[in-house]
């Protein structure tokens, strides 16, 4: 079958992988090359057979692949070259010397293939260079447009740094509009170098900025070294204060107060560094003092804690022993009397004793239950309710065994059996009602 010389170069072109174009040149390597009994390959052309090589210690189909991948290396470079072109990627003068390199390649190649189709393929690649000379131009236009919109880009970002820093050259923030200003400078030095004019003038604003904010923070505290003796004299009240509460017994008070005088001496400002160091060891240590003797009193409290702790767990052990409940009486009497035992015990951690009171809850919870159930079974009214059931049943038991035997005297053997039914029924819950009633007290 023939192959057009167009096809296989669109084929190459249109190749995702520059492999698979040049098999198509290729296809079954015998039809196109043979080795011959001395190890020599040889390539058919249309010109006839013509020698190409030999590769010595080989086998003929590993000496024959071996040309034949040199066929498809410079296959593959066609191939290439063609998609290179048609994506517009390639300026169509170097395609041209490219051009030019693979005819004499291919006019050379020691290779087994088609190596008449493959000069075909490379003899259409002018034609490729001119249809899509345009779509070079057309990415030489988007990449000129794509620096154009960077540059744009760049522009507003660092018009928005400026801005930003002119808006900040007025503000009394010191320490957070400095650390700002830092940050915009960095990020000014990373942003994108724009043309030498409007790089000048855009930092000419900048550093203006900058600098009138430095300006100002500077004059700022200058004037804060007249107040500086202000602060001194409000930390030393505070410090003062702080020394007399160091000894306090008074522990949540004083505590709260010890807050307070913290929070005075975070409002009372920033005085000069070595004299609030000074001040600030003071005030540490009357606060130290205080909360350790606090904490203490505290660990002191602990071990009275855990000691009624110990009593509450022998405790409960005692009143869980209660149940099962056998002699009710009894139990609620002992209970009564351990519960008695059981709120004498002092203060105990809270969160410690909470499972305790669960466990006394549950001994406390059956009791109650027991004692609700013989009010229950005590109940005047409930008993004479089951009464009036168990009667009412009788009752009807006795009228409907009544019908039946009317029914039957009279022949009538249907109406019997469902008066008899009825009764039957009311028997079953007759039992039931009667089981009732026997629950309750007399």
């Amino acid at each position: 079958m023939e192959i057009n010389p167009v096809e296989v170069a669109q084929s190459l072109a249109n190749s995702a992988t520059n492999l698979s174009a040049a098999s198509a040149l290729i296809g079954d390597p015998a039809q196109f090359g043979r080795v011959d009994a001395e190890g020599i390959v040889y390539v058919r052309t249309p010109e006839g057979e013509r020698a190409v090589g030999s590769y010595p210690g080989k086998s003929n189909e590993e000496a024959l692949a071996y040309f034949v991948r040199k066929f498809e290396a410079v296959a593959s470079e066609v191939a290439l070259l063609a998609a290179r072109i048609k994506s517009g990627a390639m300026v169509p003068s170097d395609a041209a010397e490219a051009v030019v390199k693979l005819r004499d390649t291919v006019a050379n190649l020691n290779g087994v293939g088609d190596l008449a189709m493959l000069a075909a393929s490379v003899d259409q690649i002018p034609s490729l260079i001119e249809d899509h000379r345009a779509a070079y131009q057309e990415r030489k236009d988007l990449e000129s447009a794509v620096r154009e919109a960077k540059r744009a880009t760049a522009l507003i970002e660092k018009e928005k740094l400026v801005a930003e820093a002119e808006s900040l050259a007025a503000s009394e923030s010191w320490k957070v509009t400095s650390e700002r200003l830092k940050v915009l400078l960095e990020e000014w030095k990373a942003a994108p170098r724009l043309d030498k004019a409007t790089d000048a003038e855009l930092w000419k604003r900048f550093s203006s900025s900058r600098n009138k904010f430095d300006k100002r923070r500077r004059t700022h505290f200058a004037a804060l070294e007249s107040v500086q003796g202000e602060v001194a004299a409000k930390k030393e009240a505070i410090v003062k204060e702080a020394e007399s509460l160091a000894t306090s017994k008074e522990w949540l008070p004083t505590a709260r107060r010890f807050k307070e005088l913290m929070d005075s001496w975070k409002a009372a400002g920033r005085g000069k560094q070595n004299v609030d160091t000074k001040m600030w060891a003071r005030f540490k240590a009357a606060q130290d003092q205080f909360f350790a003797a606090k904490n203490a009193d505290l660990e002191k409290r602990g071990a009275t804690m855990e000691a009624n702790l110990a009593k509450r767990e022998e405790l409960i052990v005692k009143i869980e022993a209660i149940l099962p409940i056998t002699d009710f009486a009894a139990a609620k009497k002992n209970f009564r009397a351990l519960t008695e035992q059981w709120q004498k015990i002092g203060m105990t951690e809270r969160n410690k004793r909470a499972a305790l009171d669960t466990r006394l809850a549950r001994v406390e919870e059956e009791i109650r239950a027991i004692s609700e159930e013989q009010n229950r079974r005590t109940d005047p009214t409930a008993i004479a309710r089951a009464n009036d059931v168990v009667k009412g049943l009788e009752e009807a038991i006795a009228g409907y065994e009544a019908q039946a035997a009317k029914a039957e005297a009279a022949g009538n053997s249907a109406k019997a059996m469902v008066a008899r039914e009825a009764a039957e029924a009311r028997k079953a819950w007759l039992v039931e009602a009667q089981k009732g009633l026997s629950d309750f007290k007399k």
